[in-house]
């Protein structure tokens, strides 16, 4: 056996012995356990313990999106608009996700026309850290959005690790809000590992996301050719 070979079997031998320490690891090397039943897309999950039923993954609309915009929006009105709805019917997915920086909330209302409101869950992120600040974000998200309540708000791109304390104000008009009916849950968009094991140790927060969404994974379209 040459050296080279000698060298390049012990090293993948260590490194197997290694990995195969965790149950994950030994997942992604060897043959995975069969999934107790197969999931779908649009399959009806409950989000945590917010009561809220809706599909499996949700419909995201902010790609690089950021200031206003994102890509989804840069394709203009009538291609989103199509796209979420296409999604809605012909995949089942029943939850729009949508924020502030996005600028994708005319967009989602557009959609909503044309489907039952109380068919499809709305999920909306809003990057103010000030109480007042939130207070009139809500009220501004649902005439851009068309609608009379919002399912779900989080606070955009949290990293505090301090943030139930440091935000308290803002997540106290948050539970204001739910218990007036104007949303149905709110929680925080975690952008880093602190954030969302503070959120996941929070009582108060109902709906917790690690990126966008709070437990269920986002697709986001994209135009056909």
């Amino acid at each position: 056996m040459l050296r080279r070979d000698f060298l390049r079997r012990s090293t993948r031998t260590f490194a197997a012995t290694l990995l195969t320490r965790s149950a994950i690891a030994r997942a992604a090397l060897l043959e995975p356990d069969p999934l107790p039943q197969k999931f779908h897309a649009q399959d009806e999950v409950v989000l945590g313990k917010t009561g809220i039923r809706t599909s499996r993954l949700a419909m995201g609309t902010g790609t690089i999106g950021f200031g206003g915009s994102s890509n989804q929006t840069r394709l203009g009105t009538s291609p989103l608009t199509r796209l979420l709805l296409d999604g809605y019917n012909d995949n089942g997915l029943r939850f729009f996700d949508s924020a502030d920086s996005y600028g994708s909330h005319p967009y989602v209302a557009e959609a909503l026309k044309h489907i039952p409101r109380d068919k499809v869950t709305v999920l909306t992120k809003t990057d103010t850290r000030d109480a007042a600040g939130v207070r009139a974000d809500l009220d501004r998200y649902r005439k851009e959005l068309g609608v009379d309540y919002i399912d779900i708000v989080l606070v955009h791109c949290v990293t505090e690790a301090d943030w139930t304390t440091r935000y308290r104000g803002v997540m106290d008009v948050l539970s204001e809000a739910k218990q007036k009916g104007i949303i149905r849950a709110h929680g925080v968009s975690c952008h880093s590992l602190p954030a969302l094991k503070a959120a996941a140790a929070s009582p108060g927060s109902k709906s917790i996301s690690s990126a966008s969404t709070p437990s269920a994974p986002t697709w986001t379209p994209t135009p056909p050719p």
